[in-house]
């Protein structure tokens, strides 16, 4: 009986050992090791972008000397003599100086690119006018006409309205509506706005820019901030206007001053140039983390259907 009992113990232990394993469970687990795949991978392309961050945080506390012969990460001898020299200002103009140029610049430059894009892009996608297709291919044929073909004209015209050394060249054309991939970007925005609201303020007496200030404004605020945000990234770290424009250091913006630390008595000071990389950094880490929930509410308000 104990052997006809073991031999039945053991048929029934290797019938549950042999039993297939559920379907779900298997799911399950592939799902995890997919995940955890997905994962690494992602970690390590998080590393690889904000490894150079990282190397230039720092590098604000290595001396000179070590840049070029200490190729690591970590600096042999930190010191923070770097901040205090760049805080110092070079050239007799302090450091809040080039601060204050570059914020000027920028905070005028995102006010005339909404003003006149959201213009433009409302001309463009509600009123209605002779050539307006033509003129709205042409200034999507603009993205195609690089900045570097327009530098002479350019800075022939400004010279000869003697704006040459002030910030007009680089404030002016964006009161202008010259930023067409803004205004295509409004444009497209706009367009998914019912016009059932534009038919219902006319019927009330509105006018265009009634309908603008009060219909069409309040609709666009993600693309509005969405376009505020690149603007001020860009003109932020513009070099090659304010290199052209701008003559005076008083009126260096901040990537313009940068050279200054690797041209004087033709010598480089590494470890002040990537200190003041740094700070010049940090505005732009700033405006970007305050305003980046915008971008994905413009991303999600693009499904907008009346």
């Amino acid at each position: 009986m104990s052997t006809a009992t073991s031999e039945i113990a053991r048929s029934e232990f290797l019938e549950v050992e042999l039993q297939p394993e559920p379907a779900g469970r298997r799911r399950i687990k592939r799902k995890t090791v997919n995940t955890v795949i997905w994962f690494v991978v992602l970690l390590a392309v998080t590393a690889v972008v904000l490894y150079p961050l990282v190397w230039l945080v720092f590098a604000t506390f290595k001396p000179s000397s070590e840049f070029g012969q200490n190729p690591g990460l970590l600096p042999d001898q930190p010191t923070i003599d770097n901040y205090f020299k760049v805080l110092e200002g070079i050239g007799g103009v302090p450091l809040w100086r080039f601060f204050a140029n570059s914020l000027l610049i920028a905070v005028l430059a995102v006010v005339g690119t909404l003003f006149s894009s959201a213009l433009a892009a409302y001309a463009f996608a509600r009123v209605q006018f002779k050539g307006v297709g033509i003129l709205f291919a042409a200034m999507i044929g603009t993205l195609l006409l690089p900045f570097h073909v327009v530098i002479i004209p350019q800075y022939i015209m400004f010279q000869k309205l003697e704006l040459v050394d002030t910030y007009w060249p680089l404030i002016l054309p964006k009161f202008l509506a010259t930023e067409a991939f803004f205004v295509f970007l409004i444009v497209q925005f706009i367009r998914n706005i019912p016009r059932d609201m534009d038919e219902a303020a006319k019927i009330d007496g509105a006018g265009h820019w009634r309908i603008f200030v009060s219909i069409i404004l309040p609709l666009i605020k993600p693309a509005l901030i969405t376009s505020a945000i690149f603007t001020f990234i860009w003109t932020w770290n513009d070099f090659l206007g304010p290199l052209l424009y701008v003559n005076s250091p008083e009126l260096y913006p901040l990537p313009v001053a940068l050279r200054l630390y690797n041209d004087q008595t033709s010598s480089s000071d590494y470890g002040a140039t990537v200190a003041v990389s740094f700070l010049a950094l940090l505005p732009i880490l700033i405006f970007f983390v305050v305003f980046q929930r915008f971008l994905v509410d413009g991303v999600a308000t693009q499904g907008l259907k009346g």
